[in-house]
């Protein structure tokens, strides 16, 4: 399975409302419930309205288009990275699944994958 880098630094934040947030930006996910309204995007485009956030994540994805059919994907690299104390943010779409990790993991991350067997 192939693994690509993303380019860019990315924040985790929690937002009053998605007014300022940059929809047509090249990443933003966001996640909404009756108790938040979560964003990630590139830390160069939080928006000024942030109740809080979080920045130092670098992000990676796995590479094509995930059938739905497959299981244990998301599973078994959480596993992998946990097992060597990397903790993760996941964010899944519907083609694939973007993991994110503090920056200061993230080459121990991808070189931890690649020994799995994963193709960086």
């Amino acid at each position: 399975m192939k693994i690509q880098e993303i380019d860019g630094c990315f924040s985790i934040c929690k937002v009053e409302d998605y007014k300022q947030v940059n929809l047509d930006s090249k990443y933003c996910f966001i996640g909404k419930t009756e108790e938040e309204n979560s964003l990630v995007c590139l830390t160069e485009e939080v928006p000024d309205h942030v109740i809080a956030r979080d920045d130092g994540w670098k992000a990676f994805r796995i590479q094509g288009v995930l059938d739905f059919s497959l299981v244990g994907i998301l599973s078994k690299i959480a596993g992998i990275l946990a097992q060597n104390e990397i903790g993760i943010f996941a964010v899944s779409t519907y083609h694939t699944d973007y993991i994110l990790t503090k920056e200061e993991n993230y080459r121990k991350a991808l070189k931890i994958l690649s020994s799995a067997g994963y193709e960086i």
